[in-house]
């Protein structure tokens, strides 16, 4: 095989497809290493940005705009296949970057034109973004794929799609590009974290002025990650007491930035949510201050959070009607402060600060006196028995669980470690029967692991042992167990709708969930929040699940108790 320049997109798609390949951390960042010090600076800045699995720097909010169905025709018209052949090389995989590979593979698919570059594919990327026409959309990415050779329409489509899956996490990927150019490991990470471009931080890298980065705002920080604890008595092996507690609120994880009278907003993933909050954008744009905030948006009426279903009519929309706004009203609640300042100097970094001075920082800012915002309730636990009360508390005012801090963490974005907690426990249990299979996404292609399950119908009319679907569950059972029941789901099923089987209903699955919810999605009329799989009921026919009735008070209970109501306790903005 000849071998291709460096700057050649054929080249970054060997290389991915060898840290695909590789087991070892260490050889992956070896690989990565070598990749990019063989580049040029415009092009070194490119395909570490392709390396982080995006079309450009997280701080960039543009996107492709090119959907599933423009991807297929496209990736179907240069392979010259009838419509619907990707879905079928796609129900194999679960994964649209292997499926436009494997579709130009079975075509014999060679590429035409002269070989691309990285700049080549970052500048259709560039024009995807600007293209609003999906005709357009789709004949700029045939293009991409007729020059190219199967392998890298896998991987252009890969990052495309947001899907590049290799293995190559955001700080193996900083220690690659610390190990190219001779740098710190934690010059590298600090920089990336303040730029939200790791091809600029790459640059930096190679030249020697990593000290040279500087925060930015309206540019989305990765957020600081919690790690899951089972019960109070692992959060207190994590955690030295007293440790601080928070609601876990059931809402959409928000960053606000304010500079100048400007106001953004970015989702967990780095999105830019802004248009779809103008409630909020309102709220802000009368501050005096300005810098980064970390919190949550909450649905919110008359002192009270509102369900999360009903916050989720808000979720997508990029100009919400006023009808929607005043059906579903929100606040921003505010547990962190990540910069500050007071509009005379720019807004200060205080991601090094203890979590300690940033809450200082942050409740100096009344938050709890401005309408339209809140400011975490925050408590200290000292004991198992402490933290079990404040728990039961805190579910029963509708929350998730609690988060549980160190006062002396530093907030560290995009880190998964122990100075945060996340303690999560499930209301109770349902027995429901398994009526519905669907394949997979990720590593879990090929098997069928997602599951829809119903309770039995006792409403009055109801068909006898009639199954009315609650919800759909991917998680809990081991990797072994999905592929015993992948074989008999196979060899039990009733009808093909795609990825979806409708599956013979004789499987009894115990379920785990959070919240009961009203809910028009199911015919059962709720649906369940956090579902996940416990064991499967070998012991239970399906004659022996649970009701509908039972479903029913349990929600009825939960509205009773005020299950969804949240206190202000003096710290929400009225």
């Amino acid at each position: 095989m000849t071998e291709q320049p460096p700057n050649v997109m054929r080249r970054w798609a060997q290389t991915a497809e060898v840290v695909r390949a590789t087991r070892k951390t260490s050889e992956k960042a070896a690989t990565v290493a070598a990749y990019l010090g063989s580049l040029e600076d415009h092009d070194l800045g490119i395909a570490a940005v392709f390396l982080s699995g995006r079309p450009w720097p997280a701080h960039d909010g543009r996107v492709t705009g090119l959907g599933w169905r423009a991807i297929g025709a496209a990736a179907e018209a240069v392979a010259g296949f009838a419509d619907g052949a990707l879905a079928l090389v796609y129900d194999r995989s679960s994964d649209l970057g292997t499926a436009v590979g494997e579709l130009l593979t079975q075509a014999g698919h060679a590429p035409t034109g002269a070989p691309l570059t990285l700049g080549d594919v970052s500048a259709a990327f560039d024009d995807l973004a600007r293209t609003s026409v999906r005709e357009a959309k789709a004949t700029i990415f045939a293009d991409l794929l007729r020059r190219a050779d199967p392998l890298t329409a896998r991987y252009v489509t890969a990052i495309l799609s947001g899907e590049l899956r290799i293995g190559l996490r955001e700080g193996l990927l900083e220690q690659a590009i610390a190990r190219a150019f001779g740098a710190a490991p934690t010059a590298v990470s600090w920089a990336g974290m303040l730029t939200g471009d790791i091809g600029h931080t790459a640059r930096l890298a190679r030249h020697g002025t990593l000290d040279s980065a500087r925060l930015s705002l309206f540019h989305p920080l990765t957020s600081m990650l919690a790690s899951p604890v089972v019960d109070e008595a692992e959060a207190l092996r994590r955690l030295e007491p007293p440790l601080w507690v928070e609601d876990k609120y059931d809402g959409i994880r928000a960053q606000l930035h304010i500079q100048g009278g400007q106001v953004r907003i970015f989702s967990r993933d780095l999105k830019d949510i802004t248009r779809g909050f103008p409630d909020v954008v309102a709220a802000a744009q009368g501050l005096t201050w300005e810098g980064i905030l970390d919190g949550e948006i909450l649905a919110w009426r008359d002192g009270a959070a509102l369900p999360f279903l009903q916050l989720q009519q808000r979720i997508g929309r990029v100009r919400p009607s006023k009808a929607v706004l005043d059906a579903t009203p929100v606040i921003y609640v505010a547990f962190d402060a990540l910069a500050l300042g007071d509009g005379s100097l720019p807004p200060e970094p205080l991601l090094l600060e203890p979590l300690r001075e940033r809450r200082r920082r942050l409740e100096a800012l009344d938050l709890p006196s401005t309408p339209g915002f809140g400011l975490s309730v925050l408590v200290n636990a000292a004991d198992e028995a402490e933290l079990k009360r404040i728990f039961d508390a805190a579910q029963a005012r509708g929350n998730e669980g609690l988060m549980l801090k160190d006062p002396d963490s530093r907030y560290t974005p995009g880190r998964r470690g122990y100075a945060w907690l996340k303690l999560k426990k499930a209301l109770t249990t349902l027995d429901c029967v398994v009526v519905g299979v669907e394949v997979g996404h990720g590593r879990r292609h090929g098997v069928l692991s997602d599951y829809t399950f119903a309770v039995i119908d006792d409403r009055p009319g109801a068909g006898e042992s009639e199954l009315v679907t609650v919800g759909k569950a991917y998680t809990g059972l081991t990797d072994a167990e999905i592929v015993d029941m992948t074989r008999w789901f196979e060899a039990h099923t009733v009808q093909r709708f795609g990825r979806y089987r409708k599956v013979e209903p004789t499987v009894v699955v115990e379920i785990a969930f959070d919240v009961v919810h009203a809910s028009s999605r199911h015919k059962s009329g709720y649906a369940l929040r956090f579902p996940r799989i416990v064991r499967i009921r070998d012991d239970k026919g399906p004659a022996e699940a649970d009701r509908l009735s039972t479903v029913a008070a349990l929600h009825e209970r939960l509205q009773a108790a005020g299950r969804y109501g949240v206190l202000t306790d003096g710290t929400m903005g009225r």
